[in-house]
């Protein structure tokens, strides 16, 4: 095992003491191309080219002398400290840091990034890292060849959102551009890049926060709210299978989370859809009624949430759609279930006003390789005062979830 390693952070400017130092003992010294080429390295050190994190980790298990591992930015923030200390490998490790890539690029754009969500984009990783910025406003994005600027861009289709794209950061060819996502496919960018994603109101809170990424204690309390609160009532609002009780129990059922693209195909009020996103998930709300969409665009609106809606009729509309991990299908029968089937989520849930739509839908969804689970849901509401029943909901609650063997994808 080396007897000692350094990883050492460098963000463009002239290297620390404490850096020029370790660099200066080493026996070997592990990086990028730009890295290995700084005078600081010792001509006389073992070098060794960043491809495979693990396996440059081996190397430097293995080697007998002093290692010196440098990294681009902060290299504890989503960088190869979490690598080398892996069990596996046994290193103990000194960092010397630098600035990280997002505050750099956040810097150069002037806006402040403790609102932001930071995540990273490889081309496994790319669908979830798009679906973080369709949920929220100010996405910081640490891109990966074929999973950069364009790819974004591409997988954000009908999500207008605005890029502040910082290539090569810290270096002599560093460039910052501004484009909106549907023009960055239309350029070529260079590696290393950093892209800041903004879309709705952003910055800081009024007063600045006290958690980093988005407030989760914004809004009202509650998983779901009341009824009212979309519009129930005399005016309508609500549609069928949309009351508060069964809204909590399809939520709990799907689990929507940060990085899941949720298909809501029935809107109505908009109130599951809205309730999704504040999860943190990303949602595509549908429906074939003009004034659902809207209710549903006023919906988000008051209780601040991104939503994608989409005007048009299940299953057709459907095939133009990303693909979702989970969905709610609160119209459309049987044959929007198996047309959502087809494109195998994760989980589905739906209801059914009778135990015979209940048993065609759940057959359905078994002869598609789901395991389904169903319930008879009945809520009472009483009048506290008299205690008397003023209203009762009774709805099948049917849900699908696709067995092991094929989740996740």
């Amino acid at each position: 095992m080396a007897d000692r390693v350094t990883v050492i952070g460098w963000d463009g400017s002239p290297l620390t003491d404490a850096a020029r130092a370790a660099l200066g003992a080493a026996t070997l010294v592990a990086g990028a191309a730009h890295h290995l080429a700084l005078r600081e390295v010792p001509p006389t050190a073992e070098r060794v080219r960043l491809g495979s994190l693990a396996l440059a980790a081996r190397r430097i298990a293995a080697h007998r002398g002093t290692a010196v591992v440098l990294a681009d930015g902060d290299p504890g923030f989503f960088g190869v400290v979490r690598t080398l200390r892996a069990p596996e490998f046994g290193l103990e490790v000194e960092v010397v840091p630098a600035v990280s890539a997002v505050a750099a690029a956040f810097a150069r754009a002037g806006m402040p990034w403790d609102d932001a969500q930071v995540v990273v984009a490889h081309p496994r990783t790319l669908r979830r890292a798009v679906n973080v910025c369709r949920a929220h406003t100010k996405v910081a994005v640490l891109t990966s060849p074929g999973a950069g600027p364009a790819e974004l861009g591409l997988l954000l289709e009908g999500v207008h959102r605005t890029f502040v794209i910082c290539e090569e950061l810290g270096t002599e060819r560093e460039q910052v551009s501004v484009v909106t996502s549907d023009k960055a496919a239309d350029h070529t960018w260079r590696d290393p890049n950093v892209v800041i994603v903004i879309g709705g109101p952003a910055g800081a809170q009024e007063g600045g926060g006290w958690i980093t990424g988005r407030d989760p204690g914004t809004g009202p309390r509650g998983w779901v709210q009341p009824d009212e609160s979309y519009g129930a009532g005399p005016a309508g609002g609500l549609g069928e299978g949309e009351t508060q009780l069964l809204r909590a129990a399809q939520l709990a059922r799907l689990g929507p989370r940060v990085g899941d693209l949720v298909w809501d195909i029935g809107c109505g009020s908009g109130a599951f859809a809205t309730e999704a996103a504040r999860a943190g998930a990303a949602v595509i709300a549908v429906d074939h009624d003009p004034a659902a969409c809207a209710r549903t665009e006023s919906a988000a609106r008051r209780f601040g949430v991104q939503l994608q809606i989409v005007h048009g009729s299940a299953p057709h509309v459907l095939e133009n759609l990303h693909e979702p991990d989970v969905v709610r299908v609160g119209g459309g029968g049987p044959a929007v279930v198996s047309a959502v089937a087809d494109r195998r989520p994760q989980r589905i849930v739906t209801h059914a006003a009778t135990r015979d739509a209940a048993e065609r839908v759940g057959r359905d969804l078994a002869e598609h390789g789901y395991r389904v689970e169903c319930a008879l849901l009945q809520s009472v509401e009483l009048d506290t005062r008299a205690w008397t029943e003023t209203e009762r909901n009774v709805a099948f609650l049917l849900s699908g979830e696709l067995r092991r063997r094929e989740a996740p994808r």
